[in-house]
């Protein structure tokens, strides 16, 4: 569904991502990860539109994407999530979500039942007339999720969605991914919670300072010598997982 392939980024005299290549097989679920400043948001921005690339290119569904804005990528059916979740928080919950549905259709009742359908999905519906600066940190991370998935999406891109939650939270979103996994959505996932891109992920890509270092499934990654030296610490057990 998406193919990654020699992709750079120079900012300045830094390369902050360097030929990374990796594939996302439709309806799968692929984990990103790596030590902080690692290269792995610059690559969701390069994929996205947010950064234009220096070199390399990025196909979704064989088409061309590597020049295309952030709008265009979205009208493909590939959007994503950033770190730090950003609501309209002077509007209602389901006003955001709406913000979403307007990508498919110019009809605000039609806007409102797929807003209101995704809400119920991700269990968030009773907040839906609460504005986004009253909600706690793990309504206002499904509810950034609800808003991507109202733009009916086939592959999304969730930049450390769990980062902040507690366990009881993180599990919960968790099975959200799962949940949104079933229903026909192909998942890139960025997350520094092994234990839940161990639960999740069919394929994990390992990037340390803007290269990647390993791919494979979660099972093997993680006994990779390199990946534990730059990545998991030489204490990593891999039976905690």
């Amino acid at each position: 569904m998406l193919t990654v392939s020699n992709l750079t980024k120079n900012f300045g005299g830094l390369e902050a991502v360097s030929g990374v290549s990796f594939e996302v097989p439709k309806n799968s679920i692929v984990g990103l990860i790596g030590p902080n400043g690692s290269g792995k948001t610059t690559v969701f921005n390069l994929i996205s539109g947010v950064f234009p690339v220096t070199s390399g290119t990025v196909y979704f569904e064989g088409i061309n994407i590597t020049t295309m804005k952030p709008h265009r990528v979205a009208d493909l059916g590939l959007v994503r999530t950033f770190q730090v979740v950003k609501p309209f928080d002077n509007i209602p919950a389901l006003d955001n979500v709406m913000v979403g549905a307007f990508q498919r259709t110019p009809n605000r009742h039609r806007a409102e039942e797929r807003a209101l359908h995704i809400m119920e999905m991700l269990d968030i519906a009773v907040h839906k007339d609460s504005l986004p600066k009253n909600l706690p940190l793990a309504i206002k991370k499904r509810l950034e999720i609800a808003r991507i998935l109202a733009t009916d999406p086939k592959m999304i891109m969730l930049d450390e969605v769990m980062g902040g939650l507690n366990p009881q939270e993180t599990e919960q979103l968790v099975e959200t991914v799962k949940k949104i996994h079933s229903s026909g959505v192909t998942v890139l996932i960025i997350e520094h919670k092994m234990k839940c891109i161990m639960e999740l992920s069919h394929d994990v890509v390992i990037l340390n300072n803007g290269r990647k270092i390993a791919h494979g499934a979660p099972e093997d990654v993680v006994t990779d010598p390199e990946v534990i030296k730059a990545y998991l610490g030489e204490d990593y057990n891999v039976n905690s997982y």
